[in-house]
């Protein structure tokens, strides 16, 4: 590496250790999200697989909290540092395939600075594991292809058993290398090799916890995610929702660099074949996949984030490899001078909408339900009158508010949801002597009967607590005081998949 290239580097890696250092901030000071306190949850209970999801999210989470504690920076603790892996890999990968120091630097920072990577590294959700897995797919797929060793074959396989543990979604990453090992002839040969099927051995011994935790549960979590969409349920409306989301959050400028740069790959303005054929295929698979998908369901827009590494590469293509005709590269020059700080300031907007509202007017945005803004004050009214009223245990009526409670009302307060006991398998049931009552039940106020009469001897509403960001109420629950349990206090109706 000659001077001008270990400067590069060296900038490259201050940057990307600015923008991790941006989201530590952050993330102390951002209130917990539903989604991470019940994978929060989960984390108290490791297991080989759960309802939703495989179970790394849930090992991200444990490590952070064995270092931080129980607190939203140690929750998001080793998700955000995952962005260094995920940075090197990314960085790597792009030299490879491009032989350009700026190209790897681009990549590395331009995926940084979506929304995708930023708030989907900040926010722990299955996305910033499978982010990382991606990315460190695309870096052994290239030394493969660098390189002529099979034996990164077993890289390859353990980067992609790391994807499947992190979501289901990984699973196209199969069909996309077998398309581009048949899309490139000089690359065919690996069709008949070992090394291959090593890899997909590995691949597969890393997601056998996983496959055996869905045999011992009726295989519910692969039906769960695997049968989002039915073709008889045709609804093309959801197709239009696509590129705007994904626009977002990409970021506007990071968007155009990679449109352009993914047009520029398929006319064949850049780079070698092979790497052009890599870059596509880890992109066009999937999103060839999530097209057909929006034909028939919503497609959620942080979905496409195994995507976001080969998307962020053409990016980096588009700004230094492509030689463009005068007013296109007026908008390239715009975009490369401006996508980063662009990048920053929309994730700095919306962590300040977040946690303050005051970009809306302190009216509900986007942001108000998922984001546990106020929970906090909320947790410590529901806890003043279950300690008043001698309550033993706190029911709640969906996950994301029994995550809420878990997380913000004192230790070891016994705390459940009511519905949907499938989504608690590997967790133990709560001690039966403090279901006998009296129980706390908390919902979002609603018109309608008084809640589980049939399950309780008494029923009674002893009051309304609010959830608020500032003068704003967000939310408002209703807390129902249960005693004389008839029989079980749980609903164990089985999920709609068993069903």
């Amino acid at each position: 590496m000659n001077p001008n290239e270990a400067r590069v580097a060296l900038n490259t890696g201050l940057a990307i250790l600015g923008l991790v250092g941006l989201r530590l901030i952050a993330a102390a000071f951002t209130p917990i999200t539903f989604d991470e306190a019940y994978y929060w949850m989960w984390s108290k209970h490791l297991a080989g697989g759960y309802y939703d999801h495989p179970p790394i999210v849930a090992v991200v989470i444990r490590l952070g909290t064995l270092i931080a504690g129980d607190t939203e920076f140690g929750v998001r603790l080793v998700s955000i540092l995952l962005a260094l892996p995920m940075s090197w890999a990314i960085y790597q990968a792009a030299a490879i395939l491009f032989g350009s120091r700026r190209v790897a630097a681009s990549s590395a920072i331009l995926l940084n600075v979506t929304l995708m990577a930023a708030v989907g590294t900040m926010i722990v959700t299955p996305d910033a594991p499978l982010l990382v897995a991606s990315s460190l797919l695309l870096f052994a797929l290239a030394k493969v292809l660098h390189t002529g060793q099979g034996v990164w074959w077993l890289a390859v396989g353990a980067a992609a058993g790391c994807a499947l543990l992190s979501k289901y979604t990984a699973l196209f990453f199969g069909p996309a290398i077998l398309i581009w090992l048949v899309a490139v002839p000089k690359l065919r040969h690996w069709l008949i090799s070992p090394w291959l099927y090593l890899g997909g051995l590995v691949a597969l011994l890393l997601f056998a916890p996983v496959i055996l935790w869905n045999a011992g549960h009726h295989w519910v979590s692969f039906i769960k995610q695997m049968g989002r969409a039915r073709i008889e349920d045709f609804r093309p409306v959801f197709i239009a929702e696509l590129i705007p989301t994904q626009i977002a959050f990409a970021t506007p400028l990071v968007w155009i660099l990679g449109a352009m740069g993914l047009y520029a790959l398929f006319r064949r303005r850049a780079g070698a074949p092979p790497a052009r054929a890599l870059v596509n295929t880890m992109f066009w698979v999937i999103v060839a996949y999530f097209v057909w998908h929006s034909l028939h369901a919503r497609v959620e827009a942080n979905w496409f984030a195994p995507v976001y590494p080969a998307f962020a590469i053409a990016a980096a293509v588009a700004a230094h490899l492509v030689e463009w005709e005068p007013r296109r590269q007026r908008l390239v020059d715009f975009c490369r001078r401006w996508a980063a700080p662009c990048g920053v300031l929309m994730f700095v907007l919306l962590v300040v909408q977040a946690d303050t509202g005051v970009l809306s007017g302190y009216r509900r945005d986007a942001t108000v339900r998922s984001v546990g803004v106020g929970w906090r004050e909320t947790a410590d009214a529901i806890e003043a009158v279950r300690a008043r009223t001698g309550a033993t245990c706190v029911l709640a009526s969906d996950y994301g508010t029994t995550g809420w409670l878990a997380f913000y009302l004192p230790k070891d307060t016994c705390v459940s949801q009511q519905s949907q006991r499938f989504r608690w398998v590997n967790m133990p049931e709560p001690d039966t002597m403090k279901l006998a009552g009296p129980l706390l039940y908390v919902r979002e106020v609603f018109r309608g009967d008084a809640p589980l009469k049939d399950k309780f001897a008494r029923v009674e509403k002893i009051g309304e607590v609010e959830r608020k960001r500032g003068s704003f109420v967000i939310e408002t629950y209703a807390l129902h005081l249960m005693q004389g349990p008839k029989g079980d206090v749980f609903d164990r109706t089985p999920p709609p998949e068993l069903q």
